[in-house]
């Protein structure tokens, strides 16, 4: 069966959840680079950079100034042109440390010597252009994009898949990417399907963005061509639609094993606004400087989507969105289903950010939590198909054997199951506390089981 006889395909689980997308009509505003920038040495899955510059040091916009020896990783560049004045410590989302740059504007913003286009005449020249780019995955996993392109089994994957999905409630920046920058994404579609030698790609989307598919699908048809086929996939718009083993199950039929990757299965699946990235860098040679961003929520004074510099503090983005008109209950670095809640609005822009929302007291609210009634509905709307339930009475005996068995290292922590729970229980963090338990921890580092999505 042919990947086009399966294009129906279905998969398990998700959740129905309200869209409120607010700004999908709101055009991006560039926001001018702010007076100082904080650049966090670790914004991408895989080892954080070290500083290449020092304190007292003059940088220039697009200058390298972070970077690492380790295959995982990416470099990091500057946004603006100015002086190194700090590296402190930074705390990020979800309590890590990290070594930051600091750098004050000068104003200027000259460009470095190296802002150059690429040469690029092979495959080997493509891997280490991206690379240099600074590109990771720009939907949330911060991937480093030149290890993605590069599989083991390069030679078995057939199919590309651009993520543009954005089944997130609230953030539109993915869709004002398809809207904006359309030529972007299928030129760096085709460059990709040249290097990677892909039989087929499909630009997947939701079916509640017609706008986008109409515009996609028009491009789309106009580079297909016999044997390297582009066409555009209207998804069901349930969440998490843009999951990356669910993208591929809807898109191909074909379910990724445990422990696998999208290459085992013969996928490449990339973000949809990282691909236009790649293609602006090999046209330009500017590196990955700044991030469009979805600002919404019922505190913020004037939703919109706003292209900011990487580095750039949260408080001064939602400064240039009119400021908040109530004093936020809850602030999110990402969308409400996998985002995560942030102490304040000190810490700076990273590349994988792609929203930031801020909620009213009343509609923060948490409700109580109640026992389980064993109702099953968190099982049902795994996407992943694990039993929740069992997993939480494992998590609580401590039971390594069987959070192993009942493969919570699998659970990718879209929330699914919490938005279903009547109980209103805290499934996600559960999950989360079960997979970084020490004993079972180690077991997954040993066996190279995935711990993070």
């Amino acid at each position: 069966m042919t990947i086009w006889e399966r294009w129906h395909a279905h998969t398990h689980g998700g959740a129905h959840v309200p869209h409120y997308k607010n700004t999908a009509e709101s055009e991006t505003v560039v926001m001018d680079p702010p007076e100082k920038i904080l650049l966090a040495m670790s914004q991408h899955i895989g080892a954080p950079c070290m500083p290449t510059v020092k304190v007292g040091d003059t940088v220039e916009v697009g200058q390298i100034v972070g970077d690492s020896g380790q295959a995982v990783s990416a470099p990091i560049h500057s946004g603006v042109s100015g002086k190194v004045t700090g590296m402190p410590t930074l705390m990020l989302p979800g309590g890590r440390t990290t070594q930051a740059l600091e750098i004050t504007s000068d104003g200027e913003q000259r460009l470095h010597e190296s802002v150059q286009p690429p040469v690029v005449n092979n495959r080997e020249d493509f891997l280490k252009a991206v690379r240099q780019s600074g590109l990771v995955g720009l939907g949330g996993a911060g991937f480093p994009a030149h290890i993605k392109l590069n599989p083991p089994n390069i030679d078995e994957v057939d199919t590309l898949i651009i993520n543009a999905a954005e089944c997130e409630p609230f953030i539109t920046a993915d869709y004002r990417e398809c809207m904006e920058n359309s030529w972007d994404i299928v030129s760096g579609v085709q460059t990709v399907m040249e290097f990677l030698a892909v039989r087929q790609v499909i630009i997947a989307i939701e079916r509640n963005k017609p706008a986008a598919i109409k515009e996609l699908s028009q491009i789309a048809a106009s580079v297909s061509k016999p044997g390297r086929e582009v066409r555009v996939k209207a998804l069901p718009a349930r969440y998490p639609q843009g999951a990356e083993k669910v993208l591929i199950a809807t898109c191909t039929g074909r379910r990724v094993p445990p422990g696998k990757l999208p290459a085992d299965v013969g996928c490449v699946v990339m973000n949809v606004t990282s691909i236009a990235v790649l293609s602006r860098y090999l046209k330009t040679g500017m590196p990955l400087l700044q991030k469009r961003l979805t600002v919404d929520g019922s505190a913020i004074a004037h939703p919109q989507n706003v292209l900011v510099t990487i580095g750039t503090p949260i408080k001064d983005v939602i400064a240039f969105c009119g400021g908040y008109q109530e004093t936020p209950g809850k602030l999110l670095m990402g969308g409400p289903m996998m985002g995560l809640a942030l102490m304040d609005d000190e810490l700076p822009v990273l590349k994988q950010n792609n929203a930031i929302l801020a909620f009213s007291q009343e509609d923060a609210a948490v409700d109580p939590i109640t026992p389980c009634i064993r109702c099953g509905r968190c099982v049902a709307a795994c996407p992943m198909q694990l039993m929740p339930t069992d997993i939480a009475r494992a998590y609580s005996a401590k039971d390594v054997d069987a959070m192993k068995r009942l493969d919570v290292a699998t659970c990718m922590e879209c929330g699914s199951c919490a938005y279903s729970c009547p109980a209103h229980r805290p499934i996600v963090q559960t999950m989360r506390m079960a997979k970084e338990f020490p004993s079972f921890y180690s077991l997954c580092q040993r066996q190279s089981y995935p711990t993070l999505d």
